[in-house]
């Protein structure tokens, strides 16, 4: 590798996106589509655009943002169709706080005219207080940095303001008994995430209920669920496992997830004596 190989190398790695958005995978699949179209491998393109073939396999796979001078070489060795100038003016670089697969789901709550909320891990984000947020990304694996987990904390944050700033959108909660009797901290720490609960969940346009222990088997035994409807009024659902989210918007899939959240609200405490079972977990304390 020649001196100026191992410059470009270098600045790739350092400049390259730590969490690479949907547009820069997109952008890069385009490139890589033009290129292999054209018969040019990654080194004989990467010749022709004066870039490392390293710079190249970084943009391709969205882990880099690509050079304004990328994109004019690029377009001139695929053909000057301008497809590639017209795209790069899109690409934005990864939301910063937000794991890859719940930025879309993320983008639809800001715009949602309804969200419901079922939970059985842990708070839902929405209702968690800053110590309680702060313990879950301090518990992350791998290790978060110090600025890292500040940004998390502070995007995590930011969402729950939709609770207040949205007043007449309604959000319905329900969460598993045994998610609040969760230990974290200090019995202090405990208290002041229940009364966060308590004070989040008591707007008009919120509702929160529990399914208690002594509840039994329920509708939504196969894990946490999350539903929207669209200001277009479309349907979609969102489920999330270990290292991954899945958005589903197929109308017959979704329509069973509705049932089910439907089902459940029968089967949990109602509001009334959810919030009652939330202060009697805080006296216990």
């Amino acid at each position: 590798m020649d001196s100026a190989d191992s410059d470009d190398l270098t600045a790739c790695e350092a400049e390259r996106e730590p969490d690479p958005s949907d547009s820069l995978r997109t952008f890069g699949a385009v490139v890589q589509a033009l290129r292999e179209n054209a018969g040019f491998s990654r080194a004989d393109f990467g010749d022709l655009v004066r870039f490392s073939k390293h710079t190249v396999e970084s943009v391709e796979l969205g882990r880099r943002m690509p050079d304004e001078s990328f994109v004019e070489r690029a377009e001139e060795a695929l053909g000057n169709t301008g497809a590639l100038r017209r795209s790069a003016r899109f690409l934005t670089r990864g939301e910063a706080g937000l794991a890859a697969w719940f930025r879309r789901w993320a983008r639809l709550e800001r715009v949602a005219v309804s969200l419901c909320t079922y939970e059985c891990r842990l708070v839902p984000g929405l209702l968690q207080s800053e110590e309680y947020a702060r313990a879950v990304f301090e518990g992350t694996i791998p290790v978060v940095t110090d600025g890292q987990l500040e940004t998390l904390l502070a995007v995590r944050l930011e969402r729950q303001r939709m609770l207040h700033e949205r007043p007449t959108v309604p959000f319905s909660f329900i969460v598993e008994e045994h998610v609040f009797r969760r230990r974290f901290g200090d019995a202090e720490q405990m208290r002041g995430m229940l009364d966060h609960v308590l004070e989040h969940s008591a707007p008009r346009n919120v509702t929160l209920q529990i399914m208690p222990l002594e509840g039994g088997l329920h509708a939504c035994l196969d894990g946490p669920v999350q539903l929207l409807e669209t200001p277009e009024r479309r349907r979609l659902a969102y489920s999330e496992g270990q290292q991954n989210g899945r958005l589903i918007s197929d109308a017959k899939e979704v329509s069973l997830l509705y049932q089910r959240y439907d089902t459940l609200r029968s089967q949990a405490l109602n509001p009334k004596e959810s919030r009652g079972l939330l202060e009697r977990l805080r006296g216990e304390l």
